[in-house]
This record gives C-alpha cells, sequence and structure tokens, in this order.
C-alpha cells in the first residue's frame, strides 16, 4: 500500500502542542527532534481499516480500539507482563452455572463512556445484540444463539444454548467491545456503523481525536474514564508506508515506537544501541492460504506439492534471522493442544515432484497474493516462486494494498495468499476453528475455504465440553486430518520485536494482543 510519508516533527514549545501535532515540517539533519514526555508517537506500516469493534478482525486495527473501548474481561499483566490469566475490566465479578450455560456479571460502579453516560447493563447488551446482528467477523466468537438480558442497571446475563468452552476469554477480545449506544440514536439512518468504521464510542483511557487518512490518527483521553488519568495526553499513530523511514524517524527522536521492522533493519538497531529492541516468544504465525474451493487448488496432492516443496528452514534462518521457528501444524507452540508429534512437511524436492504427479490437472501458473502489511511478505513470496519452479510450477506473484489483498481473498479471488495470525484468546479454538469450521469461510478464518464434515464435527465437539484434556484429544485429532489434507502451508511461528525510544516505559507485551500498546499504563522517565 503506498502512503504518504509524514515528514519528521520540529522542535516546538509544550505550549504549542496542540496546533503542532497538526504539523509536518521538515527538519535539518543537524537538529535531532524529541517528542515531549507527554506524548507518545507510534509509527506503523498501514492506516487501520475499520475501527468498529462489531466488524474489525484485523490486529493493526487494535492499536486504536483497545485503548478507546472496555470490556467484560480483560488480560492480566502481572510483574510488568501480560499474561493469559484474566480478570474483570467492566465486570466485578460473574459466576457460571454448574451446566455452563448461564453466565451472570456484576458491572463495576462508575463506569462512564466518553460522553460521560453511564455503562449499565443495558449498553452491554445493546453492544452484544448489534454485534450479533451485523454478524462479521468479530461475532465468529461466540455462540450464534446466546440471549443476552440486563437483569438490573450492575447485572447482565449470558444465556447459551449449548456450553461453550472458551466464552469467558472470548469476552476479552476487540470484537467485545462495549460501545455507547447513544452513537445509534445519533446515527439511526445505520445504527452508527458508518461512522464508528472511522470514530471511536467506548469507555476506555483513549479516544479518537481525529484521522487523518495516510497521515496519523491522533488519541486523546477521556476525561470520564473511571481509571487513573493517563500520563500521554496525546497518542499519535503516525502513517509510515517505508520501513526505512520508520527506522529513521525513530533514531532521530521523531518517533517513539516503530512497528514492523524487517529483520535486518531491527539486527543494525541493535547494533545502534540507540533505542531499545526486545523480543517475545509470540503465539504470531505465518502461514499460506491456498484456495481449497476451485480448481486447481481443490486438488488435494496439489496442495500436499507445494507443502513439500516450501523451504521452510531457509525462511526461518534467512529471512527470520533465526528469530523463529517451523510451525507443525494450526496448534502453535506454547499453545495448549499443541502436538509435538504432529507430521510436519519440510522442504522435499522429490516428495513434491510426487505428489505433483498425482495431480490430474496440473497448472502451468498460480497467482500469489501479498501486500506490504508486513515487511517479511516480499521476501516469502520470492521464496515460494523459486521453489515452486523447482518443481515446474510457475507463480506470477500480485503486489497489492493490504485493502486489496484482504478484498481479493474473501471473495475467495485466488490461488494463493499470504498472511499472519494472532490470537485473541489463549484457546485452540483460535486456530482450529477459525481456520477450518466450514461456516467461517473468507475473512472471519476459515481462508482457504476449507470444507470437511468430519473435521466440523470434531470440531463443535471440543468447544462443547470444559474438559482441557478431552478437548486436546478433539483438537489433535481434527488437525490430524487438515494437515493431511494440505489445507494451508504453514509457515513458521515469529517472535515478536519491537523497537522502542528507551525513555518509554511500562510496555507490557501479551501474546494475545499483537500490535496492541497499552497506552493507559505506559510513560517516559
Amino acid at each position: 500500500m503506498s502512503n504518504p510519508v509524514a515528514k519528521p516533527w520540529s522542535l516546538f514549545s509544550r505550549t504549542c502542542i496542540a496546533a503542532a501535532v497538526a504539523l509536518t515540517v521538515s527538519l535539518s539533519p543537524a537538529v535531532q527532534a524529541a517528542v515531549p514526555k507527554d506524548m507518545l508517537v507510534i509509527a506503523k506500516a498501514a492506516d487501520p481499516q475499520n475501527l468498529d469493534p462489531a466488524v474489525t478482525i484485523d490486529n493493526n486495527d487494535w492499536t486504536v480500539t483497545y485503548p478507546a473501548y472496555q470490556r467484560l474481561i480483560q488480560y492480566k499483566t502481572a510483574g510488568g507482563k501480560g499474561s493469559t490469566d484474566i480478570e474483570g475490566d467492566l465486570a466485578s465479578g460473574w459466576t457460571v452455572s454448574a451446566d455452563q450455560l448461564t453466565w451472570t456479571f456484576t458491572l463495576k460502579p462508575g463506569q462512564k463512556f466518553d460522553d460521560g453516560s453511564a455503562v449499565n447493563a443495558d449498553a452491554v447488551k445493546w453492544s452484544f445484540e448489534r454485534l450479533m446482528q451485523i454478524g462479521q467477523g468479530p461475532s465468529e466468537a461466540f455462540p450464534k444463539d446466546m440471549v443476552v438480558e440486563a437483569v438490573d442497571p450492575m447485572t447482565v446475563r449470558f444465556t447459551l444454548k449449548t456450553p461453550f468452552a472458551p466464552f469467558l476469554y472470548t469476552l476479552a477480545n476487540d470484537g467485545a467491545g462495549i460501545v455507547n449506544p447513544a452513537i445509534a440514536k445519533q446515527h439511526p439512518e445505520d445504527g452508527g456503523k458508518a461512522w464508528l468504521a472511522g470514530n471511536t464510542a467506548g469507555s476506555g483511557p483513549y479516544k479518537l481525536e481525529r484521522w487523518q487518512k495516510g497521515q496519523q490518527l491522533v488519541l486523546v483521553p477521556n476525561g470520564y474514564y473511571s481509571g487513573p488519568r493517563p500520563a500521554f495526553n496525546r497518542v499519535l499513530v503516525k502513517i509510515i508506508g517505508e520501513s526505512a523511514t520508520r527506522r529513521l524517524q525513530l533514531t532521530r527522536g521523531d518517533v517513539d515506537i516503530a512497528e514492523s521492522l524487517p529483520i535486518d533493519q531491527l539486527t543494525a538497531l541493535k547494533q545502534e544501541k540507540k533505542v531499545a529492541v526486545d523480543e517475545y516468544p509470540s503465539l504470531r504465525v505465518t502461514y499460506l492460504y491456498l484456495n481449497n474451493s476451485k480448481a486447481p487448488l481443490n486438488q488435494v496432492d496439489l496442495r500436499r506439492a507445494i507443502s513439500w516443496a516450501v523451504d521452510y528452514q531457509g525462511m526461518v534462518s534467512g529471512i527470520l534471522a533465526g528469530g523463529g521457528k517451523q510451525m507443525r501444524g494450526p496448534i502453535p507452540e506454547g499453545l495448549w493442544g499443541y502436538d509435538p508429534a504432529a507430521m510436519q512437511y519440510g522442504h522435499d524436492v522429490d516428495k513434491a515432484k510426487a505428489a505433483l504427479a498425482q495431480v490430474k490437472d496440473k497448472p502451468q501458473s498460480l497467482d500469489f497474493l501479498y501486500s506490504v502489511n508486513d515487511p517479511n511478505w516480499e521476501a516469502i513470496a520470492l521464496s515460494v516462486q523459486a521453489s515452486l519452479s523447482q518443481i515446474g510450477i510457475q507463480v506470477k506473484l500480485e503486489k497489492l494494498a493490504n485493502a486489496t489483498m484482504r478484498d481479493r481473498v474473501g471473495q475467495g479471488n485466488y490461488d494463493i495468499a499470504i498472511g499472519n495470525w494472532s490470537p485473541d484468546f489463549a484457546d485452540p479454538y483460535m486456530f482450529m476453528n477459525y481456520w477450518f469450521e466450514s461456516d467461517k469461510k473468507g475473512l472471519p478464518g476459515n481462508r482457504s475455504f476449507y470444507s470437511n464434515p468430519q473435521v466440523d464435527a470434531l470440531l463443535k465437539k471440543a468447544v462443547s465440553v470444559a474438559d482441557q484434556a478431552q478437548r486436546t484429544v478433539d483438537y489433535r485429532a481434527a488437525e490430524k486430518i487438515v494437515i493431511n489434507e494440505a489445507a494451508y502451508v504453514y509457515l513458521f511461528q515469529k517472535n515478536y520485536q519491537v523497537a522502542m525510544n528507551n525513555e518509554v516505559t511500562g510496555f507490557a507485551y501479551n501474546p494475545m494482543l499483537e500490535q496492541v500498546f497499552n497506552v493507559a499504563q505506559m510513560s517516559k522517565k
């Protein structure tokens, strides 16, 4: 995606902050810019796609939506580290019935939206009913038949028709953000959907002040937030398409955090020692979507041939510089349910050619879609192109704007495409059910348009019981089938690395929330 590059900040006095944030002025190389202590600037490669919690399923958008909205549940931060354990956010407590069907939550008093109106049970009920009525990707995390009731102003009850094991954890993800119902009254034509795509209406510590497409988003504190006032009076998300420019502006002091830098630039930053570059074990994976729904990739032997042709270790050692590991099926290492004995494809040209020999409709070429959303994607695309040429398959690379690529994938208009995925909650459901359930085809998660009734049955069984041991058995049985059928190409888990101004403190990385910064708890020395 082509994004205008915002020019560096000039030096300005604290009294001129409000005017200066809207300006982008050139800075001579001899002058060092410094972001004020009460401001945080995050540099990202691309604009968000949509800021509506009921619509967005993109971590890139969540940089804005997580600090703008509260949820009933949130992930704990302990000892400066994010965890997969949960605690109440808007909820002060909850109970669950013995049959796991009725969940009752008590709300904390004094919570307010950014217009000063109260967060109550009616708002929670409205937000979830709206989520399910819109029915886009975020709604897939919740049972379609759940009923939400406002028992009284401070009590909300969820009733499920069948047990749903990950339910409590789903309440911590972005789609569970509680939206101010006043928006629907202000925008009766569509219930506020168009407005919420580019604005926020939550009770979180920050609210979106303005969004200049291709340039920046400006977040300011929510004056009605019930928690401690954040240290930063402004959080700027600057859109800087070129990774080299993001790196330069970080080292010059024009930005505080640079997202999505390629490995070689992160390595150089480590050597320069001007900024902090931290690395965290991650559940974030990179994988290839193989379009199972149409010729020629509806042929399992062709998908197997591609899976055997890919040079996994070459990618890990070369593109990632060792900062990751090859996947062993869809459930990543570090998440319960991971099977260390699962069959793993590897770079084996002979096996690839043998599988290809079984293919009746051999393709002359396959298209491969990628975007600039991840700086490693082009290198991966070139690697796959070279590997498949070894078995006689030509790959035509299509470099697209990220929004265009997502549209093509959502429509199933592709052969091969690339994606990253990180879980919203600590459950194999995030990988197995999203990627393989036949009713989640397209952008909701099943981006290979895979369908297998046996797998559907195993996946539905795995979420109907609370016992983790039994769920593990079911997930591993389903995983064995989908690996054999090569529904996707499982590339690698990549360690998360972020480059940050040494003055910034308080960042707590959470493996559930890639590209989400706990800006309300962060500050500068």
